[in-house]
């Protein structure tokens, strides 16, 4: 059986930039059911190359597919040393996810951070950091 290839396909041949996923179409899910989400690496840049005065920094993207379309999370990281990196701004999480509460609201960014977080800590992200750190680009 023979299938098209889904957006999530097409966006791994593609330049995405962290601010494009705003642009996909919003998926509505159920705050707490992140589990059931399976994101794959998508891309991951250096943004800031780091001197003695800054940090290196830059934008990592995943996407992944969800019963009702193509679902992406991306965020910015900075080297804090070595090989420690850490999310810039953990309220800054950008993605097409609408969070859903218990009685049906759709979740403020606010409310969401919580559950946006719960998704990236559960991502693989840092080796993919590392690897564009030790290749010098992603």
């Amino acid at each position: 059986m023979f299938s098209t290839p889904s957006r999530l396909d097409t966006l791994r041949m593609i330049p995405t930039t962290p601010w494009s996923i705003r642009a996909w179409p919003p998926i509505l899910w159920q705050a707490g059911r992140e589990a059931q989400l399976h994101f794959h690496h998508l891309s991951t840049r250096v943004t800031l190359p780091g001197d003695g005065s800054c940090r290196t920094a830059g934008q990592t993207i995943w996407g992944g597919r969800s019963g009702d379309g193509e679902a992406g999370v991306a965020w910015d990281w900075v080297q804090i040393s070595g090989d420690v990196v850490a999310m810039a701004d953990p309220m800054s999480v950008v993605t097409n996810l609408r969070l859903i509460g218990e009685e049906g609201e759709v979740l403020t960014a606010l409310e969401s951070a919580r559950f946006l977080n719960e998704i990236v800590h559960a991502l693989p992200w840092q080796s993919e950091v590392q690897r564009a750190l030790h290749c010098g680009h992603a």
